[in-house]
C-alpha cells in the first residue's frame, strides 16, 4: 500500500467494481470523464479481467479514505475512487496521469488534491519518470485547481475536442516536469 496523509492507495479488487460502476453511471461523476454510455457490470469485469494483463506499474490503484474510530480503536478505510498512471513510456519516463472521485461526499475537501500530490511523489520517486501529463475538460474547474495545486501546468489546449451537453468544449492538456516537482518540495 502507499499512504499518505489522509489516504492510501491499494491494488484495485473485484469486490471494488459494483462501486466503481455506480461511480462512472453518475452523471455528474461523469461529467469530467471520456465516459459516454451507460457502463454495465458485465463490462466493467471485462475491464477489470485486461486491466490484471497491464504492467503492474499502470493498473489503477484504488484510493481510501482514513475514517478514524472516535472511541480510539482501529481505523476504518472508505473507498472512494481511483488513479492511474497510463500508457508509461520508458523510454522518454513519460505517463498520462488519471484521477476519479466517485464519492461525491468527499468533493470539495482536499482529496483530490492530496491523491495527486501522493500519485505524483510515486511516479517521480519511485517509478523515476521525467514527465506527467494529462487531460481535463475546460468545464471542470474544480480538477483544473486541483491539477494546478498539484503543479501542473498549462500546456495546450485542444479546441472543441469533445462534447458534453451538446455543447463542443475545449480539453486542456497540463504537464508536470520531475525537476518542477523536485523544485516544488525545497
Amino acid at each position: 500500500m502507499i499512504y499518505g496523509e489522509r489516504i492510501r492507495f491499494r491494488h484495485m479488487e473485484r469486490s471494488d467494481l459494483p462501486r466503481f460502476v455506480d461511480y462512472l453511471n453518475d452523471p455528474e461523476v461523469n461529467w469530467g470523464l471520456a465516459v459516454y454510455l451507460p457502463l454495465s457490470m458485465a463490462a466493467e469485469e471485462q475491464w477489470f479481467v485486461n486491466m490484471l494483463k497491464r504492467p503492474p506499474a499502470e493498473q489503477p490503484l484504488a484510493i481510501e479514505v482514513r475514517q478514524p474510530d472516535p472511541e480510539g480503536g482501529a481505523d476504518t478505510w472508505k473507498l472512494v475512487g481511483n488513479c492511474a498512471l497510463l500508457d508509461i513510456d520508458w523510454r522518454v519516463r513519460s505517463a498520462e496521469l488519471g484521477i476519479l472521485i466517485g464519492e461525491k461526499d468527499y468533493w470539495g475537501q482536499g482529496y483530490g488534491t492530496e491523491t495527486l500530490r501522493l500519485l505524483v511523489k510515486h511516479a517521480f520517486e519511485t517509478l523515476n519518470l521525467h514527465r506527467l501529463w494529462l487531460r481535463v475538460y475546460e468545464t471542470n474547474p474544480r480538477a483544473i485547481r486541483a491539477y494546478e495545486k498539484a503543479g501542473f501546468v498549462l500546456e495546450g489546449r485542444q479546441r472543441q475536442a469533445e462534447i458534453k451537453g451538446g455543447k463542443y468544449i475545449d480539453v486542456l492538456v497540463m504537464s508536470l516536469l520531475r525537476e518542477e516537482y523536485l523544485a516544488s518540495k525545497e
